[in-house]
């Protein structure tokens, strides 16, 4: 490991201040992604700004009935907390399915939404990679295709986002809040970011993984009060059942009226593309639709059309597909 220099903030302003003008430097908060990248040499910081401190540990109810998750939590908080798993259990599931249990004592609720890519290459600083150099190549794109994205790739770049909370996150509506050295709208100078539009996907620009600038630090994540997201699930495949990243997975809320039909859905997919991956084809195909088999059959389809795999993972349309039939049909379960 290089060598590097430890700072610690008292304020979120001194943060923001001292990352603007340290072109080498980072933030530094649970460290379960950046310390591994170190020790790697694929993240080289000169400065680490421990900001673990700065922002709250707490869940705080919000007098609309949302919630506020301090940047702080620790995802073990987040998944045990009575409020999370009776008004969002996909979140619970989601974050419990993600990494170990030491490891989400130590992971924080920003650090997990920041997360760089698990991509073999991305990890390897032999091998090229524009995420880690741009410019240099992706190798994933001739290599080892089966973990990579079938959605919303390029030339440039075929990883996907690791995060599991981020993917329940993008189904439940979720918003960012986030500081930076020039102010934003809100309280306190923040600005809102909604979670679907936080992450980035590659272009030609996939070293940029969030739309975040320079110095912006993640202070909370803000939930929208609770409407049918009681009724909802997180499913994820993997090659086995603890400590391994998605190859697909889904979450998933769903409202059926008294008729059958399909009030409201909210669908987001992981393991499939460079974000978290919003089906709102899918979800606007379902709505109106009758809750049947055939519908999320379809539904799924609409949003896959669009695929575009590697020949390495073509099967994962295949996957996600019936993953979401089956999550879907596991709500209708519970909503009847």
């Amino acid at each position: 490991m290089k060598p590097f220099r430890y700072e610690h903030a008292d304020t979120v302003a001194a943060a923001v201040t001292a990352l603007a003008e340290e072109p080498g430097a980072a933030y530094l908060a649970g460290g379960t992604n950046l310390v591994d990248l170190m020790r790697l040499e694929v993240a080289t910081p000169e400065v680490l700004v421990d900001v673990r401190r700065l922002t709250s540990d707490r869940i705080e109810e919000l007098p609309d009935g949302s919630l506020r998750i301090g940047a702080a939590v620790p995802n073990s908080d987040l998944a045990a907390d009575r409020r999370i798993r009776r008004r969002y259990p996909v979140l619970s599931q989601a974050v419990l399915s993600g990494a170990s249990g030491q490891l989400r004592n130590l992971a924080t609720t920003g650090g997990n939404l920041l997360q760089r890519t698990r991509c073999a290459y991305f990890q390897n600083v032999t091998t090229p990679c524009n995420k880690r150099e741009p410019g240099s190549g992706c190798s994933a794109v001739e290599g080892y295709q089966r973990d990579m994205a079938i959605l919303g790739a390029s030339p440039s770049c075929v990883a996907t986002h690791p995060s599991d909370m981020a993917v329940a996150l993008a189904a439940l509506d979720a918003t960012v809040c986030v500081r930076g050295a020039g102010g934003g709208q809100g309280p306190d100078g923040e600005l809102r970011i909604p979670l679907t539009e936080l992450h980035r996907l590659p272009g030609d620009s996939p070293e940029r993984d969030t739309v975040l600038r320079r110095g912006e630090l993640i202070t909370a994540v803000e939930l929208p009060p609770p409407d049918f997201t009681a009724t909802s699930r997180y499913r994820k495949v993997r090659d086995r059942a603890s400590y391994a990243f998605a190859l697909v997975s889904v979450a998933a809320a769903l409202d059926v009226g008294a008729d059958g039909t399909v009030r409201d859905v909210r669908i987001a997919l992981g393991g499939v593309a460079h974000k978290p991956w919003r089906a709102w084809k899918a979800e606007e195909s379902l709505r109106g639709a009758p809750a049947t088999w055939d519908s999320f059959r379809d539904a799924a389809a609409a949003e896959l059309a669009q695929a575009e795999p590697l020949p390495g993972n073509a099967f994962k349309i295949a996957l996600a597909r019936n993953t979401v039939v089956a999550t879907l049909l596991d709500l209708l379960e519970v909503a009847r």
